[in-house]
């Protein structure tokens, strides 16, 4: 036992459920959730490097790092409250985390997924919020604890043995290392990645360091970038005759029009900043066939307007000296083709290893057209005064300046590894670098400026959490930094960093930041935050874990994954020579070939081999834990498998709602991460499909009963919201499917765990689909809406439940689209959109009866059904129709009109309770309706 254990605890934990296989508040952790992803910058571990997009929230890895220690006991109300009470998710921490005392009144009487935006997060607040919650926690739990971290370590003594050991075998950007080391956990950590690692470290000891440390880390940053801006004015390259210094550098491609020979500057928009009405003219050289420029100040309002068009209009080459207004498309004179092979190629140059800048033979060129100046007498004020002007030849020469250091010291730089010198290898998305400009090598995605202050700074960093200043640097400074004309502070301009989104853009002009901007950037001051956890990060395959673990927490890849194995290699190919020591063990190379990824027969069998590590590295008792952020409809099924191949039986699976701000209709997609409870396969059953539907069948019903029976509970105890909203009862089914099926060996005589790993063919259809289908089917069915006739709802459609549920939900106020995706995906809708008024992230909103009109009335909807029916007659009524001739219409589209007259009241009486608050009108109309048809006498 640990020494920080205060005394022997009571009772053991080796065989108790865990309370994340019994409760998890998912209403509660998605609103909390979806506050972190959405505070951007503002996240803990985001300050490290916005680069790497698929953080998990801490949030959510706190919960599942709880959810995991913690016991389900006899008293379920209570191991709720304790884990509210611990995750601050109760009443009482409100008053901690109100910004202010006067709000709490305010802030208590909203419903949660309203208050949490008006909130601090959890882990913006002290540990002060537990302090009178101690007595309560260990009463309950039969420990003695007085911190969260104290507290982990006796759960995992009662449960393991030893302080909790947590493994992470996909860590990508550090999120689950670092808050199950925050909570008080070991930790392992590992990636294929060094990127990933090199993340991983900074979270667990930059942000994690101690005082002392975090001291000398400021030190060296200081020390570092004082030394630099030194060399940098000893150069003399960024101060002009005046005294003033360069804040940036604007540079533009260039190319030969060949329609009229003239050089053209490659120009989206003559824009520089719209808050300061800058733009940049061309001033025509005749006899030398090109363009000067000069820069503007204070225009007016048709100059700015007509400055928005460029040299570039939907990507053709327009400019002044062609008379030819439909301009040369850029790919004619880049020269694209595909040959017979349908290989794609172009007359580009490919650059050599010592290129940083075009040659003049070359398709496209470069050109400085604009410099961002600091007055002097700003230059060290913390309100600088900027102002912008067209390249004069004292800087041009200042340019040549630069090229030529650079050309003179890139050999000796990139042997000693301050400098790229790593070819770039093709790729989903490194081929479009090497493709649109001809780049063959990592550093020819950087300009001289680039180079040269990037090399100084390798060259003094040395600390390894300086290195993460580095990486962040590379971020801000390369020619994948867009120029912004109205985002930066004050709507003046901005120049972005490279990785915006997922992939490596190439942009016909860029911003390169003057040294003294370039060096703040990429000093990072990310939060201190104790970190009390023990941390071992390696580079290693998921299958290749070498430490046991009582616990695992993954987020691993999955089809349309981000690719990181590609996109990281523009970092590595900086940081992979003369790491500092803590780095130096890794292997600083993407692997490519063992990154898992993608879909089908390949990511299985990956995916197995890894999980059946994880198990083979965790006692008996140990649990697991899958993030999953699914967008595949054969998830489950796949899922199933992989489990099965691992020896991992599914216990639990929870729904936590998050959402891009994309709409369905443009091409948008919604994401939702389940929470999926693995234990080992203990048992060595065989079963036959039909005997197994049914238990499935009965085990979803007792899954869902339960569920609601324990919301009734809590509501009739006085709590205003549900513990599990429909998702969770929906998902219930899914859990309920795998945990039946994961525990059986053989099925039908078939080996499941061979079966897991056989190739399926095109649009194969397995006994396991069907089956999990089956269950979501069973599931729905049981989500019967408040105020819907049992026996009414039994008999829809799919189209037809999904349109009522979705009618219910809405008088919740609940907006979110991934409620209508989930809902659509589980009654079987292809096409949900048809159905809706608004498909915005969090507007969403069936149509009416009025919305949908007489034209979208027709059978694509909702065929010959009762709900079409009343719908229909809805609308008639609306706009005047007869009410006898309504009835009558009513009777024509239904089959069977005097057997489903029961469910056509139903319907219509359905639809008045639930549009009373939404649509007055039209709840009135239904309510006579039901009653016309009620009443109907018929001869």
């Amino acid at each position: 036992m640990n020494q920080h254990v205060k005394e022997v605890v009571p009772f053991s934990l080796q065989d108790a459920p865990s309370l994340i296989e019994r409760i998890f508040p998912s209403m509660k952790l998605s609103a909390e959730a979806q506050k972190e992803r959405k505070a951007g910058q503002g996240q803990t571990l985001t300050s490290l490097g916005s680069y790497w997009k698929g953080r998990k929230p801490l949030i959510l890895v706190r919960a599942c790092v709880l959810g995991c220690l913690l016991p389900a006991t006899h008293d379920p109300e209570g191991d709720l409250a304790v884990f509210e009470i611990l995750m601050a998710l109760n009443e009482e921490a409100l008053r901690y985390r109100v910004n202010r005392k006067s709000d709490l009144e305010e802030v208590a009487r909203l419903p949660y997924s309203d208050r949490v935006p008006k909130i601090r997060r959890p882990e913006e607040i002290s540990e002060d919020y537990l302090r009178g919650s101690w007595d309560r926690i260990n009463r309950h739990l039969g420990t003695s604890a007085d911190s969260l971290p104290l507290l982990v370590e006796q759960l995992g003594v009662m449960r393991f043995g030893r302080r909790p050991k947590v493994g992470d075998t996909f860590a990508g950007g550090g999120s689950i290392p670092f808050e199950a080391a925050r909570v008080g956990c070991d930790v392992y950590a590992s990636d294929l990645n060094p990127i990933a690692c090199m993340l991983t470290w900074g979270a667990l000891n930059y942000i994690g360091a101690d005082p002392a440390t975090r001291s000398k880390i400021t030190e060296e940053q200081d020390t570092v970038a004082r030394e630099v801006d030194a060399e940098i004015t000893r150069l003399g390259i960024e101060h002009d005759e005046d005294g003033n210094r360069a804040k940036a550098f604007l540079y533009c491609l260039e190319t030969t029009c060949i329609d009229t020979g003239w050089s053209v500057p490659l120009l989206p928009s003559r824009i520089i900043s719209s808050k300061k009405r800058v733009i940049v003219d061309l001033i025509a050289d005749e006899q030398n066939k090109r363009y000067d420029f000069a820069v503007k100040s204070g225009v007016s309002d048709a100059e700015l307007k007509q400055a928005k068009i460029g040299t570039v209009v939907d990507g053709r080459v327009v400019h002044p000296a062609n008379k030819n207004p439909d301009g040369v498309a850029i790919t004619t004179i880049r020269g694209d083709y595909r040959d017979g092979s349908k290989q794609r190629g172009n007359k580009l140059r490919a650059w050599d290893k010592y290129d940083f800048v075009p040659r003049e033979e070359d398709v496209f060129r470069e050109r400085l057209y604009c410099i961002q100046w600091i007055s002097k007498e700003t230059i060290y004020s913390s309100r600088q005064e900027t102002f912008f002007a067209a390249p004069s030849e004292a800087d041009l020469k200042r340019e040549a300046k630069v090229e030529t250091i650079v050309r003179e010291r890139l050999p000796q730089w990139q042997a000693l590894g301050y400098v790229s010198d790593m070819r770039i290898e093709p790729g989903d998305k490194t081929n479009e670098p090497i493709r649109t400009r001809g780049w063959t090598h990592w550093h020819h995605l950087f300009g001289a400026r680039h180079i040269l202050t990037l090399a100084l700074l390798k060259e003094q960093r040395r600390h390894p959490a300086l290195i993460l200043d580095q990486a962040q640097t590379l971020n801000v400074s390369s020619r994948g930094c867009m120029i912004n004309s109205s985002a930066g502070q004050g709507g003046a301009i901005k120049y972005d960093h490279v990785f915006m989104n997922q992939a490596l853009n190439t942009f016909l002009n860029y911003g390169v930041r003057g040294a003294s901007s370039l060096i703040k950037s990429g000093s990072l001051t990310p939060p201190a935050i104790t970190v009390p956890g023990k941390s071992r990060i390696v580079t290693a395959a998921a299958k290749d874990i070498a430490a046991l673990c009582d616990i695992f927490i993954t987020d691993p890849p999955y089809a349309d994954a981000v690719h990181y194995h590609e996109i990281t290699e523009y970092f590595i190919a900086w940081l992979r020579k003369n790491p500092p020591k803590e780095f130096a063990d890794w292997s600083w190379d993407s692997r490519r070939r063992l990154a898992i990824k993608g879909k089908g027969e390949e990511f299985r069998a990956n995916m197995v081999e890894a999980y059946k590590a994880m198990a083979s590295h965790m006692p008996e008792n140990g649990i697991q834990i899958v993030m999953f952020t699914h967008q595949d409809g054969k998830v489950w099924s796949d899922m199933a498998q992989i489990f099965w191949g691992a020896g991992l039986q599914v216990m639990a699976d929870w729904y936590i709602a998050t959402e891009t701000t994309s709409e369905l209709k443009k091409g948008g997609y919604v994401q939702g991460t389940h929470i999926i409870v693995l234990r080992k396969r203990s048992g060595n059953e065989s079963g036959y499909s039909d005997e197994i539907t049914q238990e499935v069948k009965e085990e979803v019903a007792r899954q869902i009963e339960e569920m609601v029976g324990l919301n009734q509970s809590l509501k009739g105890k006085g709590r205003s919201e549900n513990l599990f909203n429909d998702a969770d009862l929906q998902m219930a089914g899914y859990a309920a499917a795998l945990r039946v099926l994961t525990k059986y060996v053989k099925i039908d005589g078939k080996d499941m765990t061979i079966e897991a790993m056989r190739p399926r063919g095109k649009n194969e259809r397995t006994v396991i689909d069907d089956i999990i289908e089956y269950a979501v089917q069973v599931a729905n069915e049981h989500l019967v809406p408040e105020g819907m006739n049992e026996q009414t709802w039994r008999r829809l459609s799919g189209i037809e439940r999904f349109y009522l549920k979705m009618m219910d939900i809405e008088t919740t106020g609940v907006k979110k689209v991934d409620n209508y995706q989930n809902f659509a995906k589980a009654f079987r809708v292809a096409d949900y959109g048809s159905l809706m008024s608004s498909v915005g992230a969090n507007a969403a909103a069936l149509k009416s009866a009025k919305d949908f009109g007489k034209r979208q009335m027709g059978d694509d909807e909702f065929g010959r059904s009762p709900t079409r029916a009343i719908l229909y007659a809805l609308w008639e009524m609306t706009n005047g129709v007869d009410d006898e001739l309504v009835v009558g219409h009513v009777r024509d589209l239904v089959d069977n009109y005097l057997e489903r007259r029961s469910d056509l009241v139903a319907i219509a009486s359905y639809i008045q309770a639930k549009r009373q608050s939404m649509d007055r009108d039209e709840s009135q109309n239904a309510g006579v309706l039901a009653g016309l048809i009620k009443n109907e006498r018929l001869g």
